[in-house]
């Protein structure tokens, strides 16, 4: 039950930090490709500057791996939005420092080109926004104070084009209806 919580949250937080809807920073908005219909993201021309989920999901794995985390299996990924986001969380168990490895993890994502636009910064939590070509990613770092050591390090990327966010706020609609 902790995990599906969780994953409203941080599903919502990315919604309401990516401006999804009419209310968005159109500033902030960035076009991509939509994904097909048969639910598998089209490969991306290298004109447009705008990448395909495989390319997003090697680079995060590759640069948290580069600072020490091991991925852990993170909560399901809804079908209808596999095409459009990737989750990565950490085993931050097997680290000895996860906000060294978490600050690791994003200079190299950085120097990668992800660009910052939002922080949130509470106690010792710390929740980072970065786009990148039609990609807006969420790093959080979140102490958990437990004995085992094990904190929360997620990395999660959703493709902000059109398409999926119709998927995202369909979801998210999914999500609030009352359970009969």
């Amino acid at each position: 039950m902790r995990k599906v919580r969780w994953a409203a949250a941080a599903a919502g937080a990315v919604l309401l930090i990516a401006g999804c809807g009419s209310g968005g920073d159109p500033a902030q908005e960035q076009s991509s490709d939509a994904p097909s219909a048969g639910g598998s993201a089209p490969a991306k021309a290298a004109s447009d500057g705008s990448r395909d989920i495989a390319a997003v999901r090697t680079e995060i794995a590759a640069a948290a791996t580069a600072a020490g985390f091991t991925e852990r299996t993170p909560d399901k990924i809804p079908p209808a939005l596999t095409s459009c986001t990737v989750r990565w969380q950490s085993d931050g168990a097997k680290v000895t420092d996860s906000r060294k490895s978490y600050d690791s993890t994003i200079a190299t994502l950085t120097s990668g080109g992800w660009k910052e636009s939002k922080r949130n910064e509470e106690r010792q939590s710390v929740t980072k926004v970065f786009d990148k070509s039609g990609w807006l990613l969420v790093a959080i770092h979140h102490p958990q104070g437990r004995v085992d050591g094990t904190d929360l390090d997620s990395f999660i990327a959703n493709d902000t084009g059109p398409a999926c966010e119709k998927l995202f706020q369909e979801d998210l609609a999914d999500k609030t209806k009352p359970q009969n």
